[in-house]
């Protein structure tokens, strides 16, 4: 309906264009958007006091003109001009619920588009170091990236999933030295373990699986132990395929995949990192002062060059970034998007910086990051901090284990990514109205205990069968309702233009909301065949995008519960 009124706004101004009020050689694009007060129509547009000025007359004077000049259209009751001069659009009852007979129409493909027209885009998430299990901040992004994945897909573009994994580095070594430290007998208690160990229960996991001789198979690789307590390399190829193959239990738990698993070993096995420093000395943008090598990065906005090289002759953890991201322009990514925490935010400048002093033709403010901010699990109102497994902070298995997966992802993903969450374990345990995860599912579930019960009286419906007459639905409500599906569209657009996938969260909840409060209010079951059959079209409708909206978020859309 949103496009109707634009349609018909775009055909006044040209109609003005024509007759020499407006110029013919500007743009004007009528920007509609949905009213919040009802009492001021169902959509409303600004565009008189935007082309006010061009026109040579008051923003009024040319809303009226504008008026004067819309073709007629069924759509469309009434239209009015409010304050200095914006026009306020009455939707006419049968209009409104047209969106119906689209989403019955369209099914599961109701809100998705082509505007991406296939463009290869690739979303780097998760992407944590082997050596634990995944805690609940990979769990956040874990959520937020494949939300944004499933939106991006649904906006029509080819989106590739990544996991870079960092398997190279101080961590990687300190990992090797606790399993090494557990296979010979020592315990954290110890005064010769590590003093950068590793504590979780899921290192002696690791070392009674070395000692045995198992075999593990990750991705990419399969190793066998070697059960050698004195080779600390075959330790640390061990249990690095160990926790590889430990994530990706958790992430098949969480109901996310990954189509790429791109190991930081292999930009230095490969020699990129040392090309990528090449490249940068040959450019002009590296000096050596202090025995170390550093990068020029203030040419390129930071506030201060960073060192490239150390002095011991180990590269700073930027500069495989930057390796990383030029390896991944030159697979064709012209859209690429990193889902990290906010203690990546430093990284930003660097790696951007790096990117543009390799003169590779990489377009400023490339890559796009998203980066969220930390999570607190809470029980009984009293921070969750130890899990056993992991020692020191809170797993997402454990997450997944006390509130299933549903709840655990719908929680993560229903916040701007830029504010702290806060996860409440019993609130999202609990099967109440409180509970937005429940609360949304239990819609979807009525409306199908709904359809049952209609079955058992005999009036048996397809899927999306629309039998009813929708003229015969005038009650506010109803329109509400249509009027909230017909936004849906526009928001799974929006989402994932403005990587917010936590609008969907609070849309369906918003949905689900009106649902109830109309199934409460108002029986659909009723002697009344033709009210009950536009009802029970509106019914499926909702059903839809509910379903449809769910799966954009990973989450079931339970039939009973």
């Amino acid at each position: 309906m949103k496009e109707t009124v634009s349609d018909l706004l775009q055909s006044a101004l040209a109609s003005l264009q024509s007759e020499g009020i407006l110029p013919a050689d500007e743009a004007f694009t009528p920007q509609v958007g949905n009213t919040k007060d009802k009492s001021h129509g169902d959509y409303a547009c600004n565009i008189a006091l935007v082309a006010a000025k061009a026109a040579g007359c008051p923003p009024r004077k040319l809303a009226e003109a504008l008026i004067d000049r819309l073709p007629q259209s069924e759509a469309v009751r009434k239209v009015e001009i409010a304050g200095p001069g914006f026009i306020n659009f009455f939707m006419s009852t049968a209009s409104a619920f047209e969106v119906v007979n689209t989403i019955l129409e369209q099914t599961d493909r109701f809100g998705r588009n082509n505007s991406g027209q296939g463009e290869k885009v690739q979303v780097e998430f998760v992407s944590a170091n082997p050596t634990g299990p995944l805690h609940v901040g990979h769990g956040r992004g874990a959520a937020i990236g494949d939300c944004l994945c499933r939106l991006l897909e649904a906006n029509g573009y080819n989106v590739t999933r990544e996991f870079y994994y960092n398997d190279a580095g101080a961590q990687i070594n300190n990992l090797a030295l606790s399993v090494q430290s557990r296979v010979k007998g020592l315990t954290p208690d110890d005064d010769s373990w590590p003093a950068d160990g590793y504590r979780g229960d899921y290192i002696v996991d690791v070392a009674e699986a070395y000692l045995a001789g198992e075999t593990v198979t990750a991705d990419d690789r399969e190793v066998t132990a070697k059960a050698d307590p004195d080779d600390q390399d075959a330790i640390r190829e061990f249990a690095v395929a160990y926790l590889r193959r430990e994530q990706d239990l958790d992430l098949k738990a969480f109901g996310v995949h990954f189509d790429v698993y791109f190991l930081e070993s292999s930009l230095y096995d490969e020699g990129k990192v040392e090309a990528t420093v090449n490249r940068l000395r040959d450019n002009g943008f590296t000096y050596e002062q202090d025995g170390a090598m550093w990068l020029k990065t203030t040419e390129f906005g930071d506030d201060k060059d960073r060192v490239m090289r150390k002095k011991d002759g180990g590269y700073t953890y930027f500069l495989p970034d930057v390796a990383y991201h030029l390896n991944k322009w030159q697979r064709g990514f012209t859209t690429v998007i990193n889902e990290q925490g906010a203690d990546h935010h430093s990284t930003v400048t660097r790696v951007r910086a790096g990117l543009q002093a390799l003169n590779a033709g990489i377009p400023k403010g490339w890559p796009d990051y998203v980066l969220h901010q930390m999570v607190m699990v809470t029980r009984s109102g009293q921070e969750v901090k130890i899990s056993k497994r992991a020692g020191s902070y809170v797993t997402v298995r454990d997450l997944i284990d006390e509130v299933g997966r549903d709840a655990t992802r719908f929680f993560l993903a229903a916040r701007r990514v830029d504010s702290q969450l806060t996860f409440d374990i019993d609130l999202a345990r609990s099967q109440t109205n409180e509970n937005p995860v429940y609360y949304i599912q239990y819609a979807h579930a009525r409306i199908c205990s709904v359809l049952r019960k209609l079955a058992e009286e005999g009036a048996e419906r397809e899927r999306n069968q629309c039998v009813g007459d929708l003229s015969l639905l005038t009650l506010d409500e109803e329109k509400e309702l249509a009027n909230q599906l017909a936004k849906y569209p526009e928001l799974i657009a929006n989402s994932a233009a403005q990587r917010e996938p936590h609008h969907l969260t609070h849309y369906l909840r918003e949905l689900a909301g009106q649902f109830h409060t109309y199934y409460n209010a108002h029986k659909v079951l009723i002697e009344d065949t033709a009210i009950r059959d536009a009802r029970v079209s509106l019914y499926l409708a909702i059903r839809q995008v509910i379903a449809n909206g769910l799966d954009l978020l990973g989450v079931s859309a339970p039939e009973e519960m």
